[in-house]
């Protein structure tokens, strides 16, 4: 049977709620999730809640009751609490029926295995959650292999971005390195690095990309570092042909992966 909570000055509830913060989710090398559709990706990826909350009016649902078991089965904590606590912990006024405490996991370089796919989204110094969520998503969409944050990204363990990622933070492996780290590692395999760039006459459905591909987006503002571009085996673009110079960070991203995947589609 799942414990009852109701007080806001339970110490678990004031544990859970300070993981909103960054620093303390770097104390405690966790974070939150929130959403009946984002944990059950979770659990579906293998990832289950160290403690789930749910609201006592959907105890009964199929999906609810799943990741309860799960979540129990694998040692965790259940805990059923209201509406008025669950929007505390999410941040929001109308609240999804569950939220977990789940541990924070590896992200290093070391843990990625190029050779896994021949595509892979990197982003640096990218700033808005949403941006990093919704490039989490087009690396799922796309088979890429994972995604590279370059320097001092958004924190891909933020409320924000986790809900912006609709459960692709479990389903993609992420890694974060410095500038300086990354490139020695590119470059100790195959790998050919693509820059997206306003600095290039190169149109981006000009060039054959090769396997693995490895493209690169800068910073929403300020694009990419010239010393980083120069290190980048190509510097491609997208047409504007109206008003704007430049797309959104992630739709750029987008339109760029699914040219590459269509390239390896139709061979």
């Amino acid at each position: 049977m799942p414990r009852v909570i109701t007080a806001f000055s339970n110490p678990l509830i004031k544990r859970a709620r300070s993981l909103r913060d960054k620093r303390h989710r770097r104390a405690e090398s966790a974070f939150l999730a929130e959403g009946l559709r984002i944990l059950t990706e979770a659990r579906e990826a293998g990832f289950l809640p160290e403690t789930l909350f749910h609201a006592a009016d959907s105890a009964q649902h199929p999906l609810v009751v799943a990741l309860a078991q799960a979540t129990e089965a694998a040692g965790g904590e259940v805990i059923e609490t209201n509406a008025d606590i669950l929007s505390k912990l999410s941040g929001k006024d109308n609240p999804g029926a569950v939220v977990g405490i789940f541990a924070e996991f590896a992200t290093g370089l070391a843990k990625l295995d190029r050779s896994a796919a021949d595509l892979w989204l990197v982003a640096e110094r990218l700033r808005d959650p949403g941006n990093l969520g919704t490039i989490l998503r087009t690396a799922d969409a796309v088979g890429a292999g994972g995604l590279i944050l370059i320097d001092e990204c958004v924190d891909p363990f933020s409320v924000e971005a986790v809900r912006a990622s609709m459960g692709a933070l479990f389903t993609v492996p992420i890694a974060q390195a410095p500038w300086e780290e990354f490139l020695p590692w590119l470059r100790s395999g195959p790998g050919q690095l693509v820059a997206l760039s306003l600095d290039t006459d190169l149109d981006y459905q000009t060039p054959r990309y090769e396997a693995p591909t490895f493209l690169l987006t800068g910073n929403e503002a300020q694009g990419l570092p010239d010393a980083y571009a120069d290190e980048c085996d190509l510097r491609v673009k997208m047409p504007m042909l109206g008003k704007a110079d430049s797309l959104n960070a992630a739709v750029a991203t987008a339109v760029m992966a699914y040219e590459v995947r269509n390239q390896r589609r139709h061979g």
